[in-house]
């Protein structure tokens, strides 16, 4: 309702969840998918919807209240009305003129009086969506999916120019998956898997900055080094497993076997930056979707969920399904389009069953350096989440073989760097980053826990006792 702008019904999106309870870190991905027989000739070709369905079944493991009492809060948004936040007002001026063009969007988010779309405060109402919204509350995501409102979407979404059959509502299910799983200390990092391949590159980070505990025992200026350098073989090594339709050639548990890691980090020196080119392969590039956003809920009890949402392209396809108020998801794998930058990560003791971290990023190619980034600060570098958050971010993602940093990063800092080897740019702001970290584990010291969002974004922290 809030941000449909990567988050809408038409989308999609990948969640790591921990249940205390059960002692059990899944992952489920809910993504938009294409469909496997696309309408020949769309204007604008459309995936299949997976928000609905995603989160009902996230709802049916873990829920505690009853579905009505999650959707009505949203349909009363919808229906009688909100101030648009600075985050949707932003997406919305990224694309006012091409959103004036399509007459439902013009319909739904112009300005009394025509001119131009609603901006930050504007008071929006979608009664559209409330009422598809309804629907939902008193009969379930089943008549999305294979009810009679299933027949109505499939039609709006091809006279919008999408591609959608009612069989593939119908086969549209959720996939639960394994996280990919990285031991350091008495800890377990979880990644999410491919298709959300920003967890594959995110885990492998992970696994060389822990390899012989080389981040731990490093000084602040090799710790910047080495993070770049695993960085950079972790989207090398991408180009390996990494398939065209966004599915991985390799098992997700072998992304980061002690055998790969140790591979990938036999060219790593200390005192002195690897080309690039001299990697084996060498990186490639790949357009990247930016636009996503993220969430992460942690509990009293030690349950978390850290989730990322895409559209696969900002406001998806661009058009809504008349009668719906729903915008639909693009059709992934054109131009970078996808779940490519997606990956959320959650951090448990398991020997105690303590929640100690949950993050979640967006921004592109560098949402999984910017996670990985502020929980190496978090749980090895000890920082409290608040400075980690705030600090300067690095980034390096093999080609070009440049090092970005973010503007105002210390003076020596950048020297270090061209002494190591490293050709450096400054940059704006990269990443987004929503986490959750409890130091002293949660539900065992829930005093300690501290949740923050990235100053970069618009986001909003809440905690309650």
């Amino acid at each position: 309702v809030t941000m449909p702008s990567s988050a809408s019904l038409g989308g999609g999106g990948v969640c790591v969840v921990h249940d205390n309870p059960s002692a059990t870190t899944k992952t489920v991905d809910f993504l938009a998918r294409a469909p496997p027989a696309p309408r020949a000739g769309a204007a604008r070709p459309s995936a299949i919807p997976g928000n609905p369905r995603g989160f009902f079944d996230l709802h049916s493991k873990y829920g505690r209240l009853r579905w009505e009492q999650l959707i009505s809060p949203a349909e009363n948004k919808a229906r009688f009305g909100f101030q648009v936040s600075r985050a949707f007002a932003h997406d919305l001026a990224a694309v006012e003129q091409a959103l004036v063009a399509e007459t439902e969007a013009r319909r739904i988010f112009g300005r009394a009086g025509g001119t131009g779309l609603v901006g930050e405060g504007d008071f929006l109402i979608q009664t559209d969506l409330a009422a598809v919204l309804g629907r939902m509350r008193s009969l379930k995501p089943g008549d999305f999916y294979s009810g009679k409102f299933s027949h109505q979407m499939t039609a709006a979404v091809n006279e919008a120019g999408g591609t959608l059959r009612a069989e593939d509502l119908r086969r549209y299910f959720p996939i639960w998956r394994d996280t990919i799983q990285i031991p350091f200390a008495n800890r377990i990092a979880h990644f999410a898997p491919p298709p959300a391949a920003a967890g594959g590159v995110a885990a492998e980070i992970w696994a060389m900055l822990a390899h012989d505990d080389l981040y731990e025992d490093a000084g602040e200026a090799e710790r910047i080094h080495l993070f770049l350098e695993a960085a950079m073989r972790a989207f090398a090594d991408r180009g390996q497993w990494l398939r065209a339709d966004g599915t991985s050639a390799a098992a997700a548990a072998q992304l980061a076997s002690e055998e790969r890691i140790t591979s990938l980090m036999a060219s790593y020196m200390s005192d002195r930056h690897l080309p690039a080119a001299q990697l084996k392969p060498a990186p490639i590039s790949r357009p990247e979707n930016p636009a996503a956003t993220s969430f992460v809920v942690i509990d009293r009890q030690g349950s978390a969920v850290a989730c990322a949402l895409t559209m696969n392209n900002l406001f998806g396809t661009g058009r809504i399904a008349r009668g719906t108020g729903i915008f639909l998801a693009a059709l992934p794998g054109q131009g970078g389009r996808g779940p490519m930058s997606l990956g959320p990560m959650v951090v448990v003791n398991h020997n105690i069953n303590a929640l100690l971290f949950a993050g979640a990023a967006s921004g592109g190619v560098a949402a999984p350096t910017a996670m990985t980034g502020v929980a190496a600060r978090v749980l090895i570098g000890e920082q409290p989440l608040e400075a980690a958050i705030a600090a300067k971010r690095v980034h390096h993602s093999g080609d070009p073989d440049l090092t970005y940093f973010e503007r105002g990063l210390g003076e020596a800092a950048i020297q270090d760097l061209t002494r190591r080897g490293h050709q450096s740019a400054a940059t704006a702001p990269m990443g987004v980053l929503n986490a959750a970290s409890c130091p002293g584990g949660i539900p065992y010291q829930p005093e300690s826990c501290v949740v923050r969002v990235d100053p970069r974004g618009f986001g909003l922290a809440v905690s309650a006792d």
